[in-house]
C-alpha cells in the first residue's frame, strides 16, 4: 500500500544547490533553493506546513540530495530506506537552453512502508511487494518527461501546493492504486496515464516429466482463441492422472514445449504438481495431520472432495452435502492416520476395504498431499561399488553377432540414489514391475525409501 506520493523538483530561482536545508526553509516555497517538494499527498506527510501538528513520515532534508540527485544518477530507478519507509523514485533531468541553468530536474516518488518493519503495530501485515511498484514510478517519470518536452507541463505549473493538475494527478494515482490496484487518468486530449499493479509471483517449482499436473481452476472457462496453440492442445489431457510425459505424447507436442507451457500455468497458480498415482506407492502422515484433526471444516471439505459422486479431474470441493453425511470426520482421520511407512497403498486398501466404500482412493490421497499432511515415500536405487568402478551395464543388449549395443536410455545412470522410481519408469517407459526385474538382473542394488 502506498503511504504517500510527492512531486519534487530542483528550484533554480535563487542561490546555489544546497542539499542541507532546515525544515523551516522547506516550508517557505518562495525562498527555497535546491530540492523542493511542490505537491504531496496526503498533505504535510513529507514537508509539514508551519501550522501543521502532524509529524512527517521522515526527514526530507536528510534525503533531498538523493531525491534530486546529480545528473549521473538521473534517469534510473532509485530506492531509499529511511524511518521504516521505502521511497521509490525515478529522477529525470531534461537539458535545454530554455531552462534556468539549462536543465530541469524533477522526481515523482512513492513512499511505501518497509516490509521489514512493523510500524503499523500489526505483526501480521503482509510485506509490500516493492517490485510491482517500480514499474509505476518508471512509467510515471517517462510520461511526465514526454509531457514536459511537448508542452512544459511541469515547469509552467505555477499552482499553489495542494492545487492544480499535478496535485490532482498525484491524488488520483494514490487513491486508485491503493483501492483498485490500477488507474486510468486522462492528462489532456492526447495523453492518458494507464497503470496497473502486477504482483511479483514466486518462480514455479521444478517441473519434470514424471510430475502429474492437477488444475486448480476451470482452465477451459479461461481459454479463448488468443491463447497459445500449445496450451490449447495440452489442456484436454490435464486431468490429474496424466504425467507431463504422457500429456506431451497424447497431445503430440514435444516434451520441452510441454514443460514450458505448463510452467506458465504453474507460475499463475493454475496447476498443482502431484506424483504419479500407483497402488504400489507408500504414503505417510506429516506433523500437519494435527491441523486436520482439529479443523472440522476441513473434514467437510475432504468428505466432499473424496466422495465417489461427481468425481472430475479438477481440485473442486463443491459436490453437495450428502457426502459429509456418509463420510464422517472421525473415519477420515482414522484412515489418514493408518497410512504409514513400509505399507503400500494396495495393502492399505485391502485392510480398510469396508471403510473405503464410497471413497475415491486417488482423490483421498491427493487431498492429503495438497493440504500438506500427507507425503509420498519415494523409492531410490543405489548400485554397488562394482558398477561405480566401471562394470558393464547389464541393461545393454547384444546384436546378432554377440556385440553389445547400448540401449537408448542406460539404466546405470539412474542408480546413484538421486532418481526416484517415478522418474526412472517415466523416462525409460517401463512399469515399476519391469524396473524391479531389471534391477534384479543388474546385481547387487540397494533400494531405499525416503
Amino acid at each position: 500500500m502506498i503511504k504517500a506520493i510527492f512531486f519534487s523538483k530542483f528550484d533554480t530561482h535563487e542561490g546555489m544547490f544546497m542539499p542541507s536545508l532546515s525544515s523551516q526553509t522547506l516550508t517557505n516555497p518562495t525562498t527555497l533553493t535546491g530540492p523542493k517538494v511542490l505537491h504531496q499527498v496526503p498533505s504535510d506527510s513529507i514537508v509539514p506546513s508551519p501550522e501543521s501538528f502532524t509529524a512527517p513520515l521522515f526527514s526530507f532534508p536528510s534525503i533531498s540530495s538523493y531525491i534530486i540527485p546529480r545528473q549521473e544518477f538521473c534517469d534510473r530507478l532509485l530506492t531509499i530506506c529511511i524511518s521504516h519507509y521505502r521511497i521509490l523514485g525515478y529522477p529525470v533531468c531534461i537539458t535545454h537552453h530554455k531552462y534556468d541553468r539549462n536543465e530541469f530536474i524533477f522526481n515523482f516518488c512513492l513512499v511505501l512502508e518497509d516490509g521489514g518493519s512493523h510500524t503499523s503495530g500489526n505483526d501480521h501485515d503482509d510485506p509490500v511487494d516493492v517490485n510491482s511498484y517500480l514499474s509505476v514510478v518508471k512509467k510515471l517519470a517517462r510520461l511526465m518527461r514526454g509531457l514536459e518536452e511537448q508542452g512544459e507541463f511541469l515547469s509552467k505549473d505555477a499552482s499553489a501546493p495542494g492545487t492544480g493538475k499535478v496535485y490532482a494527478l498525484c491524488e488520483m494515482v494514490l487513491e486508485d492504486l491503493n483501492n483498485y490496484c490500477e488507474c486510468m487518468i486522462p492528462i489532456d486530449a492526447s495523453n492518458t496515464l494507464n497503470i496497473k499493479l502486477f504482483p511479483t509471483l514466486a518462480p514455479p517449482p521444478p517441473l519434470h516429466d514424471h510430475h502429474v499436473p492437477l488444475s486448480t481452476v476451470n482452465l477451459h472457462a479461461l481459454t479463448d482463441s488468443n491463447w497459445d496453440l500449445t496450451l490449447l492442445a495440452l489442456l484436454p489431457h490435464i486431468n490429474g492422472t496424466n504425467s507431463v510425459h504422457k500429456i506431451a505424447s497424447l497431445a503430440n507436442v514435444s516434451p520441452h514445449l510441454t514443460r514450458t507451457a505448463l510452467r506458465h500455468l504453474l507460475y499463475y497458480g493454475c496447476l498443482l504438481l502431484l506424483d504419479v498415482f500407483s497402488f504400489s506407492a507408500i504414503y505417510a502422515c506429516t506433523p500437519e495431520i494435527a491441523a486436520f484433526v482439529a479443523d472440522a471444516a476441513l473434514w467437510v471439505e475432504c468428505a466432499r472432495y473424496v466422495s465417489t459422486s461427481g468425481v472430475d479431474g479438477a481440485f473442486d470441493v463443491g459436490m453437495g452435502d450428502e457426502a459429509e453425511e456418509l463420510i464422517s470426520g472421525e473415519m477420515l482421520i482414522s484412515l489418514y492416520a493408518s497410512l504409514k511407512q513400509g505399507q503400500s497403498l494396495k495393502t492399505w486398501c485391502i485392510e480398510h476395504g469396508a471403510a473405503l466404500a464410497g471413497i475415491d482412493v486417488r482423490r483421498f490421497v491427493t487431498f492429503g498431499v495438497i493440504k500438506g499432511f500427507l507425503y509420498r515415500v519415494h523409492k531410490y536405487a543405489i548400485a554397488t561399488s562394482t558398477y561405480q568402478n566401471g562394470a558393464t551395464d547389464p541393461s545393454a543388449e547384444r546384436d546378432g553377432v554377440g556385440r553389445k549395443t547400448e540401449k537408448k536410455h542406460s539404466l546405470g545412470r539412474y542408480l546413484d540414489g538421486t532418481h526416484c522410481f517415478d522418474e526412472i519408469c517415466t523416462e525409460l517407459e517401463i512399469s515399476e514391475r519391469e524396473l524391479v526385474g531389471e534391477l534384479k538382473r543388474w546385481g547387487d542394488v540397494q533400494i531405499i525409501h525416503r
